[in-house]
């Protein structure tokens, strides 16, 4: 085994070790201006897929700035959950359009 293979064959495998046990994926629709579900819990950890159904862009974002998730049309996009607390979001093309990220630890 190469150098250069037994580190990739190391770093692979450290970030496999890292992902916390039981991770999920949750999903989130922007659709006809709404996010679906408008609420979801979540763990610190778990991935929300963010998916733009619409032929519009929207965007999530945290009114904490914990994150911005720009979604052109049809697309979808993730972001990791990486710390506890309820985070209010809106879509700053939309502002009508919000909804509630709730994350604990596990």
């Amino acid at each position: 085994m190469t150098r250069l293979t037994a580190a990739a064959a190391i770093a692979a495998a450290a970030c496999w070790f890292a992902l916390p046990a039981g991770a999920e994926t949750i999903r989130i629709e922007a659709k006809n201006l709404v996010f679906s579900p408008p609420q979801v819990s979540a763990h610190v950890g778990d991935t929300i897929e963010w998916v733009n159904s619409d032929f519009v862009a929207h965007t999530a974002t945290a009114r904490n700035h914990d994150f911005d998730v720009a979604m052109p049309p049809n697309s979808k996009k993730t972001l990791v959950l990486k710390k506890a607390g309820a985070v209010d979001y809106f879509c700053r093309f939309h502002p009508n359009m919000t909804g509630t990220v709730t994350v604990e630890q596990k």
